[in-house]
């Protein structure tokens, strides 16, 4: 049984708990395994409708596959790695899931936050996932050029820690999409509907080897 849940909010932490009351752990239990998402508004879904969002094409990738996970997407509009590291915690109790997919760290370059700060909390959310006995899939970003010698750093971080925690990496989430203007919304940050199956491809290729 697959189960798709998206829990978007701008406004953080409470909202966040509100959602996970929601859908109760003994329910997302239901399918054999969890496959737990903890993004930004690339992974929630941003301006689009939400059964077109790349979580919901892989919760239906994963069924025509005949693959027993359920995909829970907790995924925030405007989410930085600080605030996926306050709520991992709670997301794993609540979910116990088998996999989780890591997709942070946008908006942290995008404000230009301390690459060293990106690091510390990938790093604690990665190794909190790997505490409770979960595989992680660590999702990279990149900033625009004119960004200088900071994009670069931003970049890099995220195989660091992977090859640091041991942990899979996909290099970059938005391969193939990024330098395609026909495929952003008109705020040229937010992918379309039509992007989204781009997105699904380049998370897969990581995801794949981590299904049993």
């Amino acid at each position: 049984m697959l189960r798709f849940l998206n829990l978007r909010s701008l406004t953080g932490h409470l909202v966040m708990l509100a959602g996970l009351l929601l859908v109760p752990a003994a329910q997302a239990a239901q399918a054999a395994r969890t496959i737990l998402i903890l993004g930004d508004s690339l992974s929630a879904g941003y301006g689009i409708r939400q059964d077109r969002a790349w979580p919901a094409l892989l919760a239906s990738r994963l069924q025509d596959k005949g693959l027993d996970y359920s995909v829970v997407n907790a995924s925030i509009s405007g989410e930085t790695s600080s605030g996926g590291r306050s709520r991992i915690g709670a997301a794993l109790a609540s979910y116990s899931p088998q996999v989780v997919v890591l997709a942070l760290g946008a908006n942290d370059g995008l404000r230009g936050l301390p690459v060293s700060q990106l690091r510390d909390n990938l790093t604690a959310m990665v190794a909190s996932a790997q505490r409770q006995g979960a595989k992680v899939l660590l999702v990279g970003q990149r900033l625009p050029p004119n960004y200088g010698a900071y994009a670069g750093e931003f970049h890099r971080v995220f195989g660091e820690v992977a090859k640091a925690r041991k942990t899979a990496l996909v290099d970059f989430l938005l391969a193939g999409v990024a330098t395609e203007p026909r495929l952003f919304q008109a705020d040229n940050l937010h992918p379309t509907a039509e992007a989204q199956p781009l997105l699904l491809d380049n998370v897969w290729h990581g995801l794949a080897p981590l299904l049993e």
